[in-house]
């Protein structure tokens, strides 16, 4: 119906109307990508005629263009063949416009169109029916005007090149008389500062082709230009050329020559550090890429600058994601070279050498771990290499001169190497990993802990019963939960399948512990183990709801908050049926069940908003009903001399404000934002962590709805200036000056917010507080700096480069 009233208005003679039109369109087709397949050839001559019409104004042709565009990338290619010679035409003139705004929209069309003539994914509809020929040579000329031209618009530049990239990218091998000329343009581009980072990208298109492009002719002057740019300060232009050298390489590594290689590889160590992981990240997958197609080059590395930093980048707390996974799969290369001064052994005693020197502990954790997993990436490259190793790991562990750092780090590396390597075949394993659980060092502990897990995944039938027995059995109940949990964490579903039954009924006698440590290892258990088979399990966790101590049903409340995760999962529906039974402990007579509640509401809202919108009406009262100050929870305790006073009270109350909060930015449309004030307003005379938790709030309510902020400002203001107003006693520790300095610091973060507000310094309690603050040095001068930090941040934020 949209489409068959829109036929009739492009054809309209108002261009205004035509304009809506457009942006109508562009609208629809963003929300629903590819709804319109059917109605293309609709559509097609309305945009036409606009693009043609000489009364059109150049805003509308933008316009009509710039809905092509969309229409184009979100539908199939083959939608739009039978219109491809109606549509070349106008497109092509609007490419020679004199106005560079439409041209400059007309070359993102023309790239587009090239994709839809000839797409290269090996669409069935698309990949014999559609002869590209006719309409090549147009689609050159008018882009190669605009490429050569130098007294054109930057943003037309651009688009010239990144739209001849991709003419190369997908009809180059129909261009052999044109292609050395137009390469040599890019090769001129690429020297210019203001189009060098879209002359990268162009060639990354390119260099990435199905088609095999030759770029022999450009090679070796682009390679050493590409060199030279990683070490240029602008980050983009570094990610993107290392994307580039990494696909010349992949697809050109017969013309890539050794001088090219060391060009590249000279300015490759600063580049490898902490301060910008994704930019090591993308290094290391250039070098794992030289290991395949070059080996022989990474001969020079053995005594330079980039092994040091790919040692001192292991060592790092921050390597982890995407990073530490580039660094394993560049060990497992360089492993594979059998590079002389790089083998197995030479590697392995760079990684572990300063832990067994004993000259000093390595400073963080992290770096353990991933040593570790360095390891493990070396060994499993290396089968035969690995059985000896592992003897000399649990050797180690073993050992009792061994100091505890040494420990860790054997520890760790037998519970990386088993996770992926069989090792039942070490008799004393078990054994030497339980004696460890009695070590007087808490990290020796807990790596024991995780490698017996890991190395369970490795053997499911040898280790899960052999765990499960223990847990049964032993003392140490603690640590070896924290097995299972990597045990189910980490196994895949089909491996863990058989054993659910027991471990499910193993979990449950535990879950009624009065340890709170061992409950929360026990309820993530439970949870991830009800993603195996939610359709089993879920309603058996609902059922502990009315059985049961106040230990289990908080444990259950807990389990539930593991079930949830950010991504799309099949138990969603499921657990979209039944959260409100679990919400419903918010009226739990215990204080810790209600306390769970709400944390499990508070993830849900945060990372699964669609489960809990359709609660909120029966919800929010249970959850503003927590945020008050219960009288009978405070009670006095004497310490020595002392009187002192406990809130039992106040960790249900934060958790409540910090739900709220969350409610801010996943489902603010169903909030009444006056009764949600009202808690606020509560909150700013409560206690000191609450205070901070709603000074955030008061911040981001003045962005999200200002005008009912307005409204309450006399009755808002009162609070903040009483919190900025307070003398700490003079005679206080010095822990109560600093809390009275943060609380004054937040609280004049809330007031710059609220100020933000138009109107705001009308409010006659604000202009009084105002000229107060001014009349005060010491918060003139938090004023001033807030003012001055919060002004420089928004300047930051628009800086998108």
């Amino acid at each position: 119906m949209i489409v068959k009233a829109l036929h009739k208005q492009l054809k309209e003679k108002s261009v205004k109307t035509r304009q809506c039109c457009f942006n109508m369109l562009t609208e629809l087709v963003n929300v629903l990508p590819g709804a319109l397949t059917q109605h293309i050839p609709v559509l097609i001559p309305g945009i036409i005629f606009s693009l043609n019409d000489k009364s059109s104004s150049s805003n509308l042709k933008i316009d009509a263009l710039a809905c092509l565009h969309v229409i184009m990338v979100t539908h199939p290619a083959h939608a739009f063949h039978a219109h491809v010679p109606a549509l070349v035409p106008p497109v092509v003139a609007c490419v020679g416009d004199p106005f560079y705004k439409i041209t400059s929209e007309a070359l993102l069309v023309t790239q587009q169109l090239v994709k839809v003539i000839r797409p290269l994914d090996n669409q069935p509809e698309s990949s014999d029916s559609f002869d590209p020929s006719p309409y090549i040579n147009d689609l050159f000329t008018c882009t190669i005007r605009r490429l050569k031209a130098a007294d054109i618009d930057q943003e037309v530049k651009e688009r010239a090149i990144s739209c001849m990239g991709q003419i190369i990218c997908n009809l180059g091998d129909r261009l052999p008389a044109e292609l050395p000329g137009t390469l040599l343009i890019f090769l001129e581009r690429l020297k210019n500062e203001i189009t060098r980072l879209t002359t990268v990208k162009a060639l990354t298109l390119i260099a990435g082709s199905p088609l095999k492009i030759d770029l022999r002719p450009v090679l070796p002057d682009a390679v050493p230009i590409l060199a030279s740019f990683l070490r240029k300060n602008q980050r983009a232009l570094k990610l993107c050329t290392l994307a580039a050298l990494d696909i010349l390489l992949r697809n050109y590594s017969s013309a890539v020559t050794s001088v090219m290689v060391d060009a590249v590889l000279a300015e490759l160590p600063p580049l490898i550090s902490e301060s910008d992981m994704h930019v090591s990240q993308m290094a290391l997958s250039f070098l794992s890429t030289l290991a395949v197609t070059h080996p022989s080059s990474l001969g020079q590395l053995s005594g330079g600058n980039i092994l040091q930093q790919l040692i001192m980048l292991v060592r790092s707390p921050l390597l982890q994601g995407g990073a530490l996974a580039a660094m394993l799969d560049f060990y497992q290369a360089l492993v594979a070279t059998e590079t002389p001064g790089l083998g197995y052994m030479d590697l392995l005693r760079m990684l572990t050498g300063p832990v067994y020197s004993q000259s000093a502990a390595l400073p963080h954790k992290q770096a353990y771990c991933s040593i570790a997993k360095c390891v493990a990436a070396l060994t499993r490259a290396c089968p035969n290499e690995g059985p000896a190793v592992v003897g000399q790991f649990i050797q180690d562990v073993k050992n009792s001169r061994s100091t505890d750092s040494i420990r860790l780090l054997a520890l760790l590396s037998l519970g990386e190497v088993g996770h992926h390597v069989d090792l039942s075949s070490q008799p004393e394993l078990k054994t030497v990993i339980l004696d460890a659980f009695s070590s007087s060092s808490e990290e020796v502990k807990s790596a024991a802990s995780y490698a017996l897990g890991s190395i369970a995944v490795g053997n499911l039938p040898e280790y899960l019963p052999f765990v499960l027995q223990e847990i049964s059995s032993s003392k140490r109940q603690y640590l070896l939960l924290h097995s299972l949990k990597e045990i189910i964490s980490s196994a895949s579903v089909s491996g863990l399948k058989p054993y659910v039954e027991s471990v499910w009924s193993l979990l449950l006698k535990h879950c009624e512990c009065q340890e709170e440590g061992t409950r929360n290892v026990v309820a993530e258990c439970l949870g991830k183990l009800t993603l195996i088979d939610p359709e089993t399990l879920l309603p058996r966790l609902k059922g502990y709801l009315l059985s049961g101590s106040s230990y289990a049903r908080s444990s259950v409340v807990t389990a539930v908050k593991f079930t949830i995760s950010d991504q799309p999962q099949p138990i969603d529906p499921l657990l979209k049926n039944c959260i409100g039974d679990f919400l419903k402990t918010l009226e739990d007579p215990d204080l810790n069940v209600r306390r769970v509640a709400l944390v499990t509401f508070n993830s849900a809202a945060h990372n699964k908003p669609s489960l809990i919108r359709e609660l909120l009406d029966s919800v929010l009262p249970q959850l503003y009903n927590e945020t008050k100050v219960r009288k009978e929870l405070i009670r006095e305790v004497e310490m020595g001399p002392f009187k002192h006073t406990v809130d039992d009270g106040l960790d249900l109350r934060k958790a409540a404000f910090e739900c709220m909060y969350t409610l801010l930015d996943s489902c603010l449309d169903r909030l009444d934002i006056f009764t949600f004030l009202n808690h606020v307003e509560d909150g700013l005379k409560d206690h000191y962590d609450i205070k901070m938790l709603t000074f955030l709030m008061l911040a981001r309510l003045s962005s999200l709805c200002p005008s009912a902020v307005l409204q309450r400002l006399d009755r808002l203001v009162e609070p903040l200036r009483a919190t900025c107003t307070t003398k700490v006693k003079a005679n206080s520790v010095k822990q109560e000056f600093e809390k009275q300095d943060e609380l004054k610091r937040s609280a004049m973060r809330a007031v710059v917010a609220l100020l933000t507000i138009p109107e705001a310094e009308k409010s006659p309690l604000m202009s009084e507080f105002q000229s107060q603050i001014s009349s005060n040095q010491e918060l003139a001068a938090i004023f001033d700096s807030i003012q001055r930090d919060s002004s420089s941040a928004n300047m930051e934020s628009m800086d998108t480069s």
